[in-house]
């Protein structure tokens, strides 16, 4: 083969190219797809045209998307797999995270841990925008050990070179997510058990509310430059007690059951047991209940939400307990004026 033809050849195959600007559309990759809120994202990112490529270990849990979208085989525990993953990738939307121990990972190492991985592979990816899930109230002082591991992966986030846009919620929810069917299946008994007191107030909000709020701040959204560098928070427009939010939810089940708290103390002994023995299956675990311990307040209500565009509906509302012109819900605390680019302790 004469000279020139091989380094023709070598510069073909001498290593991944990024595609040429404007060549191939850009790719959004996708965490958490088949969690609550990425199950909400992942419909209008799809019908907005969004080539989006989706990190799981089964594409099985994706129903039939998996034919409309591009796979990635692997999870946070497998850092080796983001490589791949991220190739060609414009932006990434980081949503996958877990509130309880895995056999594959805890929770500091795939909710903290990971995103930080995550970060460094996006950086070395060139991707332009990174979008992350943390939560209200994340703190390295915070008793619960997942708002622990958020504050840990929110600062990676905040301190890489990316353009990124961070969303801090309060209580996300939709009709069939986890917990509600978990309700579900409790209301046949005839009291219903919470941990505690059921006092922690939260301002829950729907996932689709959340999936619009994303869809608004992402590139070529309707406020993707405002959401640069920005971090929001998300809430509903109803303050609600843990108690408050089980008697509605019992309610839309259509049934009346008389609510009964649980002292933590017996409730982490019960839970640890049932943890022991049933592992990863345990219908609950000790750091799932004590979430439900920790309030989850935005200072400025639905300021932030409404500032990309969304106007959040009430739990009652979603849950079809209550109509758009229904009864108003309680008003939002009293806080400064909405400042998106507000960050945590700064």
């Amino acid at each position: 083969m004469p000279a020139r033809r091989r380094r023709r050849a070598h510069s073909r195959h001498s290593g991944p190219r990024r595609p040429v600007t404007g060549s191939l559309p850009a790719v959004l990759l996708l965490t958490g797809a088949t969690g609550t809120v990425g199950r909400a994202l992942l419909a209008p990112l799809l019908d907005a045209g969004t080539p989006v490529r989706c990190l799981v270990r089964d594409p099985r849990r994706l129903g039939p998307d998996r034919v409309r979208v591009q796979i990635a085989l692997g999870d946070l525990g497998d850092h080796l797999s983001f490589r791949h993953a991220l190739r060609g990738v414009d932006t990434v939307v980081h949503l996958a995270s877990v509130i309880r121990d895995q056999p594959h990972g805890s929770i500091e190492e795939l909710s903290g841990v990971a995103t930080w991985r995550l970060v460094q592979a996006a950086e070395r990816a060139g991707v332009r925008r990174f979008v992350f899930f943390s939560t209200l109230g994340a703190s390295t002082r915070s008793r619960g050990r997942l708002m622990r591991a958020k504050a840990v992966a929110e600062r990676a986030v905040e301190a890489s070179s990316l353009e990124h846009t961070v969303f801090a919620p309060s209580i996300i929810y939709a009709p069939s997510d986890p917990y509600l069917r978990l309700l579900h299946r409790m209301s046949w008994l005839p009291v219903m058990a919470i941990p505690g007191s059921g006092a922690a107030a939260f301002q829950p909000i729907s996932a689709d509310d959340v999936a619009a709020c994303v869809m608004a701040a992402l590139p070529g959204g309707p406020a993707a430059t405002a959401a640069a560098n920005a971090r929001y928070e998300l809430a509903g427009p109803q303050t609600l007690t843990h108690r408050e939010i089980v008697a509605l939810a019992v309610r839309a089940f259509g049934r009346r059951r008389r609510i009964v708290g649980v002292p933590l103390w017996l409730t982490r002994r019960l839970l640890q047991t049932v943890e022991l023995l049933g592992g990863p299956t345990a219908f609950a675990t000790w750091d799932e209940a004590e979430l439900l311990e920790i309030p989850l307040i935005a200072a400025r209500g639905t300021a932030d939400a409404q500032a990309l565009g969304v106007n959040p509906r009430s739990m009652a509302e979603v849950l079809g307990l209550a109509g758009p012109t229904g009864p108003p819900a309680p008003a939002a605390p009293p806080g400064p004026a909405a400042d998106p680019r507000a960050r945590a302790g700064r």
